[in-house]
């Protein structure tokens, strides 16, 4: 009895259980199957990473003030951040890995690099 590589079609010599004719193959036909989620992944990382970068250009001394249009025009997208940090006082910081942000009351935004402190 024949086996098919699932990928290919040929033949596979070898093992009665195996699937695929070779390494090859057997990635090719994964990485079909994982492209979706893989894409998505990227395409998340990638506008974390521009967010990060865009709040690392205009915040070089630790702490910053920016309006919410200059942003925007630079393309940050509000609705990506990798975590929330919320102060005693009720005050919600959104973060892109060390990078933090968080509306004021006149509409602009302030910026603030995280400190990590090891003990």
């Amino acid at each position: 009895m024949s086996k098919y590589c699932l990928e290919c079609g040929e033949e596979i010599v070898g093992r009665i259980d195996k699937k695929f004719c070779s390494d090859q193959c057997r990635n090719t036909y994964n990485n079909k199957l994982n492209r979706d989620e893989i894409n998505l992944a990227r395409r998340i990382n990638r506008i974390l990473r521009k967010n990060r970068k865009i709040l690392a250009d205009i915040n070089t001394k630790g702490k910053a003030k920016v309006s919410k249009r200059k942003l925007l025009d630079l393309g940050f997208h509000f609705d990506y951040h990798t975590n929330i940090y919320e102060t005693q006082n009720g005050k919600v910081y959104y973060f892109c890995y060390d990078q933090g942000i968080i509306a004021n009351d006149d509409g602009s935004y302030t910026i603030v690099t995280r400190k990590e402190y090891v003990n």
